[in-house]
This record gives C-alpha cells, sequence and structure tokens, in this order.
C-alpha cells in the first residue's frame, strides 16, 4: 500500500506540542515525583533544573525528544515550575546545545528510553503491530496512531514520521497478503473455477452472479421463502461451509466478504489471482451463513403475517354473518326465558320449549352459534389458518432439506416435533399417531388432537410445530450450526482455557472479584445505605406518598413540574440564535470539515490510495442526497464535474458504507468533546438510548407492524444513543418497533467514540431484571425513566433489617445462593459481552426465554435486582436525579425532532428495502445533524465570547441550558451553494452579527 497515508496537517503534528495539554494530561505526564526531583536538582542552575525537567516530562509526553527543547507551551513550563518552585522566567536561559544532549541522554539513559531500532523492542513492536493488523484490519492512520502510543508506553523513542509510516504500511501489507494466502489455500481447483464463475453474468447478462447472490429476498411471501431456499441451495454448491476458518478473525472475514459485494465485479476480476481467490472464498463463506438466517427472517415474518392476516379474515366473515349469529342468539334466549319461567308441572318442559321455538329451529340456532363463535382462550383462526395448509408444502420439503436444527436440552421437544414431520409429513393418519406431543399447548391441543378418536390433524399439527420452531430459535432453544443469528450462544462464550487465560483481564477490567462472597460485600453495603437514606429523607421529600390500592400499599410519585425559563435565559438565547450567520446545509457541512477533516474517512474501498479532485464537495453532495431523502437529482449540476451524476453515482459505491460513515462520525464526536461550550453541558459520561421511527413504503424483510406509528403498513426504528453532549454516538436499526430495550445493551457496547459514558438513561420502556444484572456486571448504570414507579418492586438481603416506612413494601429477598451458585458463569458472560464474542441482543433473548428465564438468566436477574432497587431509591429519594434523566432525555427528542427537519424528503419515509441500505442511510442522516451540532457549537461558542468581550456578565447555569440543536438559520430545503466563502477556507469563522439594541444583564 502507499505509504502516504498522512495528511500534511498530520504529519506536521507528529513529534511536537499541537495544543495545551489539558489539565489531565499535564497531571498525568509532567507530575514529578521525588526520583524526578532528586535527579533533577544535581543540575546546576535553576534554568538548567527546569529544562531538564521540562525534557523529561516532553518525552514522557511526547515519546520524543525536541530539537529545540525551549519549544514547548507556556503552560507545561509554568507547571513544571510551579512544582519545582522556581521562576518559569528562568527556562529562557536554558539555550546551551551542549547541555540540551546531555539532559538528553542523561533521561534516555536513566529512564530506559531505547532507540527505535534496538532490539528486542523493535521486534516486539512489529509483532505487536502486525497482531493488530490481523485481528482488526484498521486503516493506515489509526494503526500509526496506535503504533505511537506503544512506543510511548513502552519507552521506545519516536522515529522520524516517514520511517514509521513505511514501518506500518509494510506490516500491513504482510497481514493483508498472509489474509489472502491463508483463504485462496482452502479451494480445491474445483472450487476455484466454482468461484471464479461468480464473477460471470447470468442468462440475461444484468447481473453477475456474485451481484445476484449478495442481494437477500425482499418480499414476505411463499416465493420470498422459496427464493431464499434456491438463494441458499445455489450457495452451498459452493461448499464454504466445509472450508476451515476457525485461524482467522471473523472480522477480516466479514470486511472481505463486505469488500467483495461493495466493488463491480469487473474490479475483482482485475486482482491478483491470490486475492481475487481471497475475496470470493470471504464472500461464500460469509454470505452462505447470512443465507440461512436470512430464510428464517422471512419465515418468521411470513407465518407472523399468516396469523394476523387469517385471524382478520375470520372476524371480517364473523362480521359478514351476524345477522344469522343475532338470529340463533336471539331464538336460544327465547328458549332459556322459557325454560326459566317454566312453572307449569303438568307440562314437561321441553314441551314448553319446542311449542315457543320449534326442535328444528332451536337445533340450527346452536349449529350456527357453535360454528360462528370460539372459545374465549382461542388467540388463532384456526379454520382459516388450515387452509393455507397446501401452501405451506410448497416449501416446507425443501426448508426442512437445507435447513439443519440442533437443540439445546430445552428444545429437545420441539426438535423432535420438527425431525417427525420432516420423516412423516406425507405419511398416512395412522401414523401420526405416534406424534411427539410434548409443549402442545391447552389453546393448539384443541385443534392438534381430536379428543374422541385421539388421532392428530397433521394440518393443525404442522403449524404449530413451524410456530414452536421459529419462537425456539429465537430464543436459541433451537439453533442453526454455522448460522450468525440463530446459532449456539454456547459455543460463542468464553470457555475452557481460552475463558481461563483472559479471565484475570476481564476481572480487573470490570473492577470484579472471582470470590462471590467479597464481590457482593460492597453492594449490600451500598444498597443498604441507600434505603436508610431513602427512609431518613421521607418525611423532607413531599413528591413520594405511600397510599393503599386495593388493599395493598404502593409508592406514588408526583411528576416533575416544568423548569420554568428565566428572563436572562430567554434574552441569552434569542441573543445567539440573532448572531449565527445564516448558512445553506452544503456550506455547513464543507465548514466542519476544514475544522475536522472528517470527509478524510471515507476512503476507495479498493484500500488503494484513490483520491480526485473536490472529492469534499461530492461527498457533501451525498450526505446530503441521502440525509435529506431526496436522492441525487437535486444535487447534479451539469458544469460542475463534482457534482455530476456518473461521478456521485460512482463515488457512492466506492465510497460510502457503514464502516467510513462510522469513522468519520466518530472523528465528529472527538472533536465536539474538546469544545468548552461541549463540556459545559456534559463530560460524556451520561447518554440517552430512543427510537426513531420510519414509515417504509417498500417492500422489506427488515420492516415491522405497529399500528401505532405505521398504520397499516410498516416501518423500522432507528435506535440511537445522544450524549449529554447532544452529540449522536451510534445506531441500530430494528424492524418495526419490537423490544426496544432487548437492544439497548448492543448499541451500548458496538459504540466507539471517544466518549465512553456508564450512564444509559431511556425513556420508559419494558426492562427487566436481567438487564439491570447485565448493566451492572458490564460497569454500566441502566437508569430508565419510570412512568408508574407504584409498579416497581423493592428487593433486599437482610430480611430482618428495619428500613420503616419502606419495610412493607421491601418484602422481596435477593437469592444470593443463586448469585453465589452462578458466580463464575455470570463473569464469563461478562467477558464474552466486553470482548464482542456474543451479541448482546440474542444474549438477552436467549436469557429471558419469553419471561421463563434459564437458571443463568435468573441469577443474573437476581444480581440486577440490587442495581434496580438502589436505582429506584435513589430515583424516589433524589429529584435533581429524576430531573437530571428527563433533561437528557429531552435532549434525544430534540435532537430526533432536528433529525425529522433534516429528513424531509419523500415525506419522510424511508425508501429502502435493504438493512445495509437503511444503516447507510440513516447513519448519513445521524453524520449530517452531527455536523450542525458542531457547527452550532462552534459559533455558539465565539458568540458567548463576542459577549464576554463586549461586557455582558453571563450565567454558567443559563449557558448550560443552551442548546445546540436549533436550525432556523440554516437552509435545509431548496437550492443549495456549495462553495465556501474565501474568507472562512483556512479555518477562520464567519462574522456574527451583534446589535446594540438589546442588553444581557
Amino acid at each position: 500500500m502507499p505509504v502516504d497515508f498522512l495528511t500534511p496537517e498530520q504529519e506536521e503534528k507528529y513529534g511536537c506540542f499541537c495544543d495545551t495539554p489539558t489539565s489531565e494530561q499535564l497531571a498525568k505526564y509532567f507530575w514529578l515525583d521525588d526520583k524526578d526531583k532528586e535527579l533533577i536538582w544535581n543540575r546546576r542552575g535553576e534554568h538548567n533544573q527546569l529544562g531538564f525537567a521540562v525534557q523529561l516530562g516532553t518525552v514522557r509526553f511526547l515519546g520524543t525528544f525536541l530539537s529545540d527543547p525551549t519549544d514547548v507551551p507556556h503552560a507545561v513550563v509554568t507547571y513544571i515550575a510551579d512544582q519545582l518552585g522556581l521562576d518559569a522566567k528562568c527556562f529562557a536561559d536554558y539555550r546551551s546545545k551542549r547541555n540540551h544532549w546531555q539532559h538528553m541522554n542523561e533521561i534516555r539513559s536513566t529512564y530506559e528510553y531505547k532507540n527505535f531500532t534496538d532490539q528486542p523492542g523493535h521486534w516486539r513492536l512489529i509483532r505487536w503491530l502486525y497482531t493488530r493488523a490481523w485481528l482488526h484490519n484498521d486503516r493506515p492512520s489509526i494503526l500509526f496512531d496506535l503504533a505511537t502510543a506503544r512506543c510511548i508506553e513502552q519507552k521506545i523513542l519516536l522515529p522520524g514520521v516517514s520511517v514509521l509510516t513505511k514501518l506500518v504500511a509494510k506490516v500491513r501489507d504482510r497481514a493483508s497478503e498472509n489474509l489472502w494466502e491463508k483463504l485462496a489455500e482452502l479451494p480445491c481447483t474445483e472450487q476455484r473455477k466454482q468461484l471464479e464463475n461468480l464473477l460471470q453474468s447470468g442468462p440475461k447478462k444484468k447481473k453477475t452472479h456474485l451481484e445476484r447472490l449478495s442481494n437477500p429476498p425482499f418480499t414476505i411471501s411463499i416465493t420470498g421463502i422459496k427464493h431464499s431456499l434456491h438463494r441458499l441451495q445455489e450457495l452451498r454448491q459452493l461448499e464454504a461451509e466445509y472450508w476451515d476458518t476457525s485461524g482467522i478473525p471473523t472480522k477480516r472475514l466479514q470486511q472481505l466478504a463486505r469488500h467483495a459485494v461493495a466493488v463491480r465485479s469487473q474490479a475483482i476480476a482485475r486482482m491478483n489471482d491470490e486475492r481475487r481467490i481471497a475475496v470470493l472464498v470471504a464472500f461464500a463463506k460469509i454470505y452462505t451463513q447470512n443465507a440461512q438466517d436470512d430464510v428464517i427472517d422471512i419465515l418468521d415474518r411470513y407465518l407472523t403475517d399468516l396469523f394476523a392476516k387469517t385471524y382478520r379474515k375470520e372476524q371480517k366473515e364473523r362480521l359478514r354473518t351476524i345477522k344469522d349469529l343475532d338470529k340463533a342468539a336471539r331464538q336460544l334466549r327465547e328458549a332459556c326465558i322459557t325454560l326459566l319461567e317454566h312453572t307449569d308441572p303438568s307440562i314437561h318442559p321441553k314441551v314448553a320449549v319446542f311449542k315457543k321455538v320449534p326442535e328444528k329451529d332451536l337445533i340450527q340456532a346452536v349449529q350456527i352459534v357453535d360454528s360462528l363463535t370460539c372459545p374465549p382462550d382461542q388467540t388463532l383462526a384456526y379454520s382459516e389458518l388450515l387452509q393455507y395448509y397446501g401452501t405451506i408444502r410448497k416449501f416446507l420439503p425443501l426448508l426442512m432439506e437445507e435447513i439443519e436444527l440442533q437443540a439445546t436440552p430445552a428444545g429437545l421437544p420441539i426438535l423432535q416435533a420438527w425431525n417427525f414431520v420432516k420423516e412423516h409429513g406425507d405419511s398416512s393418519k395412522k401414523r401420526w399417531r405416534n406424534a411427539p406431543l410434548v409443549g402442545l399447548n391447552t389453546n393448539w391441543s384443541k385443534i392438534v388432537v381430536d379428543k374422541k378418536t385421539r388421532t392428530v390433524n397433521h394440518r393443525a399439527y404442522t403449524f404449530w410445530m413451524l410456530e414452536q420452531v421459529v419462537d425456539a430459535l429465537r430464543r436459541h432453544d433451537l439453533y442453526i450450526v454455522g448460522s450468525v443469528k440463530y446459532g449456539d450462544l454456547r459455543a460463542q462464550l468464553l470457555q475452557g482455557e481460552e475463558w481461563k487465560a483472559i479471565r484475570p483481564n476481564v476481572l480487573r477490567s470490570l473492577d470484579w472479584s472471582l470470590d462471590s462472597y467479597e464481590s457482593l460485600a460492597p453492594l449490600k453495603e451500598e444498597l443498604d445505605l441507600a434505603y436508610h437514606q431513602t427512609v431518613e429523607n421521607w418525611d423532607n421529600n413531599p413528591a413520594v406518598q405511600i397510599e393503599t390500592f386495593a388493599g395493598k400499599q404502593r409508592i406514588t410519585l408526583t411528576p416533575l413540574q416544568k423548569l420554568q425559563e428565566s428572563e436572562t435565559l430567554e434574552i441569552l438565547k434569542k441573543r445567539i440564535q440573532d448572531m449565527l450567520p445564516n448558512i445553506d446545509i452544503p456550506q455547513l457541512l464543507l465548514e466542519v470539515n476544514r475544522w475536522t477533516g472528517f470527509m478524510n474517512d471515507f476512503r476507495h474501498i479498493s484500500e488503494a490510495k484513490s483520491r480526485i479532485n473536490e472529492l469534499p464537495i461530492s461527498i457533501c453532495a451525498l450526505l446530503i442526497s441521502q440525509a435529506c431523502n431526496i436522492g441525487l437529482r437535486p444535487l447534479v449540476q451539469d458544469g460542475v464535474p463534482a457534482l455530476a451524476r456518473d461521478r456521485l453515482t460512482w463515488i457512492e459505491q466506492n465510497y460510502f458504507r457503514a464502516e467510513t460513515l462510522t469513522e468519520a462520525n466518530t472523528r465528529l464526536v472527538d472533536f465536539h468533546s474538546q469544545l468548552d461550550l461541549a463540556n459545559m453541558w456534559g463530560g460524556g459520561e451520561i447518554a440517552s438510548a430512543d427510537g426513531l421511527r420510519f414509515f417504509t413504503p417498500v417492500k422489506s424483510v427488515h420492516s415491522g407492524p405497529n399500528p401505532k406509528y405505521f398504520g397499516t403498513g410498516r416501518g423500522v426504528t432507528f435506535y440511537n444513543f445522544t450524549s449529554d453532549q447532544f452529540t449522536g454516538l451510534h445506531g441500530l436499526v430494528i424492524p418495526g418497533t419490537i423490544h426496544d430495550s432487548l437492544y439497548l445493551l448492543q448499541c451500548v457496547l458496538e459504540q466507539d467514540t471517544s466518549l465512553q459514558p456508564k450512564e444509559i438513561m431511556t425513556d420508559t420502556a419494558g426492562y427487566s431484571d436481567i438487564i439491570f444484572g447485565l448493566f451492572g456486571l458490564l460497569g454500566y448504570q441502566f437508569s430508565p425513566r419510570l412512568a408508574d414507579v407504584g409498579k416497581s418492586r423493592l428487593w433486599r438481603f437482610d430480611a430482618t433489617s428495619d428500613y420503616g416506612i419502606l419495610n412493607p413494601l421491601s418484602k422481596g429477598r435477593i437469592r444470593e445462593d443463586l448469585i453465589h451458585r452462578h458466580w463464575e458463569d455470570m463473569l464469563r458472560v461478562a467477558g464474552s459481552l466486553s470482548l464482542n464474542k456474543v451479541n448482546a441482543t440474542h444474549l438477552i433473548q436467549a436469557l429471558q426465554q419469553n419471561g421463563k428465564p434459564t437458571m443463568l438468566g435468573r441469577a443474573i436477574g437476581e444480581f440486577g435486582r440490587i442495581f434496580k432497587t438502589r436505582y429506584l431509591l435513589l430515583y424516589l429519594n433524589d429529584e435533581n436525579y429524576r430531573r437530571k434523566i428527563l433533561t437528557q432525555l429531552n435532549r434525544g427528542e430534540a435532537r430526533h425532532s432536528l433529525a425529522r427537519a433534516v429528513f424531509y424528503g419523500k415525506r419522510g419515509e424511508l425508501h429502502q428495502a435493504y438493512r445495509a441500505g437503511q444503516e447507510d442511510q440513516l447513519g448519513a442522516l445521524g453524520l449530517v445533524v452531527n455536523a450542525i451540532v458542531v457547527w452550532n457549537t462552534r459559533y455558539m461558542e465565539s458568540a458567548l465570547q463576542v459577549l464576554r468581550n463586549r461586557g455582558h456578565t453571563l450565567d454558567d447555569n443559563n449557558i448550560a441550558r443552551l442548546s445546540p440543536l436549533g436550525h432556523e438559520h440554516i437552509n435545509i430545503v431548496g437550492r443549495y451553494s456549495f462553495i465556501l466563502p474565501e474568507e472562512i477556507k483556512d479555518g477562520q469563522l464567519r462574522n456574527l452579527t451583534y446589535k446594540e439594541d438589546r442588553l444581557m444583564e
């Protein structure tokens, strides 16, 4: 790969002070201990003492010595001088180059700093770099930064910038070549021919086989299921499932597979033999796994829709026959009244009834009621459903042939039912008498088994089996070998020697002890203290009361009153809004790029150093087309090469993908977190999660129903995080609105910005003890806003503890025995999650088992009750804490309002059929919203400084309540200008509008 991957700015910042170190950095790198001072005092002259100390701090911070040791920020000199009791001015006398070199050599010798080429340090660095490149395939600039940090950590003096860039490029190339070599060795000669054939066009010559197979079916129908099964069959003909890739990082395989579908087949064909085969092997391996998941996803959605469709059809039929039912019911009413009022002993009751209602009519009325009504516990329209048995049989044999299920102990009965149908699907009724019925609930048994003859209705049994199979796959009681989404979670957890080797690091990073008693001891004390603090403050807390409902005591909590804005805050908001310059959204993005360089993260998929002229303008146009949901047409401009349609299409195919969007977003979040105003809003320790709903009018497997949000249609939820600095950290696309809280932990663990929030706030949602437990194990605080706190239960350790007024409400005891018994397994789960060995959402589903948690799930739930109760007590006891949660949730909602304003095209509907397209478009939306936040924050910061310079007194409390989510000054809709004014091209800010007609005091 080319070695010129660093920008001129990055090269200029290498090995020197580019900014003044923060207070934390000063304390970490420039603090002098007694050993340091003893060495320093041996110098003659205060200027030499201070100079020696500055050089010592410099090499600790930068990893190298400066050619001019005096070229350091004044804050560094002052910080060190204060520790030594010296006058910082004497540093100006530190001019002797002889002393510079002497001090440098003494520091190197005393503190054991090594030259870059010294062995074995150099070899160890290369090995570390190779391991990192092999496992993660970081982009070159990130690997360069990691190598720099590693050198500083290992006391290896940094070499020249070109030396390190060449080493990074060489190591990265070697890791890639080794990967291609290992993958290319897997297929035999015949399999290689099959892989090469993927690059050929199909019969219609519109798409290559690779392009066709890369697109999963998106229609939820029998045709869609059959298509998905035929696609799986075709992929399995490549026999990728038999290739042993256990020694190759899954992440690298996935990256290569994404590369295969992101570039044109012609580009793959032009690669050298080894790399071309490696890319195709990765595609075959990953997409065969994905194809299995696609089959189950479509089957799940089809059955869900079918059950709902037949139920609606039955209801419609009942409405059509309501007159017949009314007539029959009235006749039965007359018969019952006659029977109840009959008092003449000389006349038999039957005679009296039949005189009122003829026997023939009465029998007919009973038959009508029997045919038009159903038992109250019946939730499925059986009569309508069974009519679709013939339709199901069109794909069922192929499904059972292609999908090989295996089971955990809990799933064995369902697997037996699956295997029975697979073996006896077309057998005679006699054989169906032996069908396994374990797990058949009352609702289904009424139609599956005839009470009189004890025969099994094979059609009903098949539908019951399919429903149970899909449900068991969701819970992972059944699993598919090799599947990503429906695989065996037990095999994905850390175990055996791997767990023993990594256990010390996991315990250290999560701050737990292997001894469960030692780990629980401080939690017991904290929970007991929380109880006592809440009870002691009860009389001074008018918002909380205990009332009796239906003979049971429960807590009631008065809702928070709206926090009124002071007049000075309103004036400050208005003044700042008036000062902000008006701007087109393209200019805003380009200006933010000038500050941050976030568009540099959009790089060509081929890994080549492919950069073209005016790329930022093209990237900007594509971001707007996606984020504003308007497509390319409004942005194409004749005569402007950067905005030509063909060029934009090419860049979209080669530069736009989830990976580059994530890296660009990370850069924006990191830049914003360094702004002083952003840190007045929050330190990044808190984030809130909420869902943004989008209607999807196109057919898509990855969408779901919810009448509240989507009416009779379908949609998706963009479940995303908002930091306490208003930036968006990460997001996931969820079909429909299903169980948002299940995805919460996955969202937390996958975000990788510099902000690492430890407290996650959510709106009222379906949370569980298990979620509290997993968050607690991983060191996070889960803080949901509670709509009805009275329904929540309080738990305790000690039944004899006196918690006063809370005693009647805290009778539940935490089962320590379960926690002690499963403690190491709980740690193993936490370690697997923290190292991304297992998907958090899938794990939670498996542990919860649809409300019937596994034993490990119960143990984690008991552990979660500690954190839930502690949180509830704090929530009740502290109004400021409740308001803090409300404030953060409001920030997330305000951010969503801005996102809605940006996503204005096509009535705000998401026209993406595939999940990847949905994720990319909503990722672009989040990126543009973050760019607006960055731009607003920086200009608001400038406006505040202007006001201070003009003599206005500003209240920090008012500043903390400002928001960077305003967009009145931004032209989002209409014709756009992509030309930046000359005066801001070098990073300067635009002029602010300032009027003297309004005072801040």
